[in-house]
């Protein structure tokens, strides 16, 4: 077998991530009741401790590292999202926080999405939140739904945190 031909480049391996704190994008969540429940009297110095990564790309919203706890955030979501699904993603995510102070898993890669329990308790507890806000099952079916799940998923995923799906559209 001939040698490889060498490619005349380094790449290095490893580069700094820029980290943003929490607050300076996401003020007063120390005081709603989602967050109390979450973290209690240690809701402000976990909010002052945690730090968010904002990433470019035309698709996306937010997410959890399951390296070290911190925020993921679409610019795009944060820019274009509806105000009332970036605060219930918010509480998710801080939900998945939580798990990953509490040494959960965060990410079940045999699992579906809507069969994993980090995804199944931070739903829940969204779906608990988005009727204190007042959200109707309608809304709050809407909310669940994301592209990288089917229709079958969405609705299960729906029973599992108690929403009430629309019938199903029959087809002709």
């Amino acid at each position: 077998m001939p040698p490889r031909p060498r490619l005349g480049v380094a790449i290095a391996r490893r580069a700094p991530t820029k980290l943003y704190p929490f607050e300076r994008y996401f003020r007063g969540f120390e005081g709603v009741p989602p967050v109390r429940e979450l973290f209690g009297t240690r809701a402000r110095a976990v909010l002052r401790k945690l730090r968010v990564e904002f990433f470019s790309a035309p698709f996306g919203y937010m997410g959890t590292s399951d390296k070290d706890g911190h925020l993921l955030i679409s610019t795009r979501h944060l820019a274009k999202g509806d105000r009332r699904t970036l605060y219930l993603d918010v509480v998710h995510e801080l939900c998945h926080v939580r798990q990953f102070q509490r040494g959960k898993r965060l990410f079940y890669p045999k699992l579906s999405y809507v069969d994993a329990p980090s995804e199944i308790e931070a739903y829940g507890f969204t779906v608990r939140e988005g009727r204190r806000i007042g959200m109707n099952d309608r809304e709050l079916f809407e909310y669940l739904r994301v592209e990288w799940i089917s229709e079958t998923e969405l609705r299960r995923l729906a029973r599992r945190c108690r929403v009430a799906a629309p019938p199903r559209r029959r087809r002709r």
